[in-house]
């Protein structure tokens, strides 16, 4: 149990680094960036999918466990929610489930960058606290 109290703490020091040079929504950013640079690397389209369709759930499974924790506001509840939706949506359009067109094979590179811009501006758009950022950030490399 100290050890994995210890690691924690390890893990929070490691990120409030990376927080304070980077800034909170440029490690999510990165995050999607890294992904789309794996997608265009990558010559399988089923592999491109796998890629992009295992970021988006990770980082979904991260705003689910940051929401359930209960150290966040109603407030940055809300946002979370919208940007989980976001994520869900280019999922689903991933997928082509819930009324969306599956994307293409020959799209899927383009598609990456898609995400990655738009995931920027819902990060721009959803007004997360410090404390959320973080704890998304924790929990990311945790499932990672």
């Amino acid at each position: 149990m100290k050890a994995r109290i210890i690691f924690g703490v390890i893990i929070m020091v490691f990120v409030m680094a990376q927080v304070g040079n980077a800034g909170e929504k440029e490690y999510i950013q990165k995050y999607f960036n890294n992904t789309a640079c794996k997608v265009k690397a990558t010559d399988e389209p089923a592999q491109k999918r796998d890629i992009l369709n295992q970021s988006l759930q990770t980082m979904s499974k991260a705003l689910d466990r940051v929401e359930s924790s209960g150290l966040i506001s109603q407030d940055e509840r809300a946002g979370i929610d919208r940007f989980k939706t976001a994520l869900q949506e280019k999922q689903d359009e991933l997928t082509g489930s819930n009324g969306f067109e599956r994307v293409a094979d020959a799209q899927l590179n383009a598609f990456s960058d898609y995400v990655v811009q738009d995931m920027e501006q819902a990060a721009e758009s959803v007004t997360i606290s410090l404390v959320a950022a973080l704890l998304i950030i924790i929990v990311l490399i945790l499932i990672l």
